[in-house]
């Protein structure tokens, strides 16, 4: 069934076009990633679709019984209300009972009459394993602040709580809901991202989304739509399958171009011969050079930020760090910390939130002190700090005085120099854009900015703190290929497991309470590593401390819940413990595979990707088992 059938569709703001005459249908189980270029019409798009915006022309058709809900980028909330108010804004009666649950579990002083009655009206409604996603979402989101004001929320706090608020809304629909999300990976951590990966993935879902996380597109998504040149382009398939055929389609493109041109060349020399009178016949042709003229005329721009940067020579010493200490009032964030920087040096920084990371790279740059020990910067080494605070502006300026205010003029590799208004061209700023001023550019366009003023001081000591948010997907490969050439030093701090897996050959693990350790491999070998440990502590895990009062309440009266669990249950139990003994036994024998030394690169690469894949299914599978062993008896 179709979701969704938009006709001939158009739309543009001002003079400037974003798409025109798309047509195309969303139907029940397609999972999509729309690719567009920032301010090419990829939120607009989603907008639309979910009744936020209207087009200029066209019709867009949406199915009666579909339910749309729409994660936003910049989501709204009732600021002065609590966040288990935010959450279970639904006029539902288990949405209700939800939230009154939450807000008395969120309590420091549970009233365990209360708590009863709660319970009991939760198993009137027989709202029980409604109860347990709504448990699992909150608890992977990391929220346990159901009773603080929204409006006293962080940035990503906020995005947190309504990608919650959007994943329990659906949840209320039994069937036939289109779930459209912009970005919804940006502010989560990399366990966040996994699990909602693993989420949307078992949930029976509609999915279009925007995002530029391409290990999570590839997890989550089987169709790609690009939003180009103001028109709609779908393929079938992953982001290299992506990319694979939109190469094959700019080369035919340009092929029919030629073959267009030569014809053209031919009509135009037909029509200066022609007299003025001209036959039923003779006009037709001329009508047709009309149409052999336009296609003969178009132009095949695949625009890419091109960085052909010289890079300020990079002396041997680099930088040393020898028994640095760092705390703010009890909280440690380096313990005698000793590291020599090395020429072409390529390194990821992981950790929680809070571990110390942007404290660390304020001090490599000068701009934290250390408590004590020494920190030794080479005299040659020039920092470009691509930093999570935006571009730094004292007033509103134009793009063009912006860049001029850093430099006139730009090196480039082959010895020349550029000026400031070439080099906004190069990063997509055409010239009547130039003198736009800088308030009036997308969150993707500030981004692209902000990158062009980094690489405009010319450093060879690149520093990039969560460099991958807002920018665009191809950008962001182009940015990729740069940073893969890039021969001074790298230092990244990412969420993005593909943009660190391309582009860093070990990581420090910030580990909290001083403690950083040096990994020797990327992050997805990281994970890898992590996951193995996490199952040994689950084996090894004592027993648990008795309960309180209150948790004996809960736990008895889910206890009473349990016995209604049904025959499908159980034959799912017995059929986890097939699939988990077989899935050991596949990752045995690639293990086996890998410690050839004959292997060749190509067979290595299939076989470690298949082992993270195996990882994941290991865990999700057993985590489910244990879940269900705790029930079936």
């Amino acid at each position: 069934m179709h979701y969704i059938s938009a006709e001939k569709i158009s739309k543009s703001y001002g003079i400037k076009p974003l798409f025109t005459n798309i047509t195309f249908h969303i139907s029940e189980g397609d999972k999509i990633a729309l690719i567009a270029r920032n301010g090419t019409g990829k939120s607009t798009l989603l907008k639309i679709l979910a009744g936020k915006d209207t087009v200029d022309e066209g019709s867009l058709w949406v199915h009666k019984d579909v339910t749309v809900a729409l994660f936003e980028q910049d989501p709204k909330f009732d600021e002065d209300g609590s966040v288990a108010d935010n959450i279970f804004h639904y006029r539902h009666p288990v949405a209700e009972a939800m939230r009154n649950y939450e807000k008395i579990i969120a309590a420091e002083d549970k009233d365990p009459a209360e708590l009863s009655a709660a319970l009991a009206r939760i198993d009137e409604l027989g709202a029980w394993d409604f109860e347990a996603k709504v448990h699992q979402i909150l608890a992977k989101l990391n929220i346990n602040f159901l009773n603080q004001r929204v409006k006293t929320l962080s940035g990503g706090q906020r995005k947190r709580v309504a990608l919650a608020q959007v994943l329990i809304d659906i949840g209320f629909e039994h069937k036939h809901v289109l779930l459209i999300m912009d970005e919804p990976t940006n502010h989560l951590d990399v366990a966040m991202v996994e699990w909602l990966e693993s989420y949307l993935n078992h949930e029976n879902v509609t999915l279009m989304m925007v995002t530029h996380d391409r290990y999570f597109l590839e997890d989550v998504c089987d169709e790609i739509w690009e939003i180009d040149g103001e028109n709609l382009y779908t393929y079938k398939g992953d982001y290299a399958d992506y990319l694979e055929k939109k190469a094959a389609r700019i080369e035919n493109t340009v092929a029919n171009i030629d073959k267009a041109r030569n014809l053209y060349r031919k009509e135009l020399e037909w029509m200066r011969k022609q007299p003025r009178a001209r036959t039923t016949k003779s006009r037709s042709r001329e009508d047709n050079f009309f149409e052999i003229e336009k296609k003969a005329k178009q132009k095949v721009v695949d625009q890419q930020v091109e960085l052909q940067m010289k890079m300020n020579r990079l002396g041997g010493k680099v930088a040393e760090l020898k028994k640095v200490y760092k705390s703010f009032g009890d909280k440690v964030i380096l313990k005698g910390f000793d590291y020599t920087f090395k020429k072409g040096e390529r390194l990821g920084i992981i950790g929680e939130n809070g571990a110390g990371k942007s404290t660390f790279l304020h001090m490599l740059q000068g701009l934290e002190p250390q408590d004590s020990g020494k920190i030794n910067i080479g005299d040659t080494v020039v920092f470009g700090n691509f930093s999570q605070t935006g571009l730094e502006i004292k007033e509103d300026m134009r793009l063009i005085e912006y860049v001029k205010n850093i430099a006139e003029n730009f090196p480039l590799a082959d010895g020349s120099t550029i000026g400031a208004s070439q080099f906004l061209t190069l990063f997509l700023f055409p010239p009547e854009q130039q003198y736009t001023y800088i308030s009036k550019l997308s969150g993707g366009e500030k981004k692209r900015l902000q990158l062009l003023s980094v690489l405009f001081r010319n450093p060879n000591f690149l520093i990039l703190d969560e460099p991958t948010n807002d920018l665009d997907l191809p950008t962001l490969s182009v940015l990729e290929n740069f940073l893969s050439e890039f021969p001074g030093c790298l230092l990244i701090v990412s969420h993005d497991r593909y943009f660190m897996d391309r582009l860093v050959d070990h990581l420090f693990v910030f580990e909290g309470n001083g403690v950083v350790r040096d990994f020797p491999g990327n992050y997805s070998n990281y994970r890898i590593e992590e996951r193995a440990k996490e199952k040994e502590v689950k084996k090894e895990e004592p027993e648990k401390s008795k309960p309180t009062d209150t948790q004996s309440q809960i736990t008895n009266h889910k206890s009473q819940i349990t016995k209604k669990f049904s025959f499908k249950e159980k034959r799912e139990f017995d059929q986890l413990g097939k699939d988990i003994a077989n899935l050991e036994a596949e990752k045995a024998i690639i293990t086996d595979k890998m410690m050839n030394p004959s292997i060749n690169y190509d067979d290595m690469q299939k076989l470690s990707n298949r082992i993270v894949v195996i990882t994941q299914l290991l865990e999700e599978k057993e985590m489910r088992w244990l879940e269900l062993s705790e029930y079936i008896q």
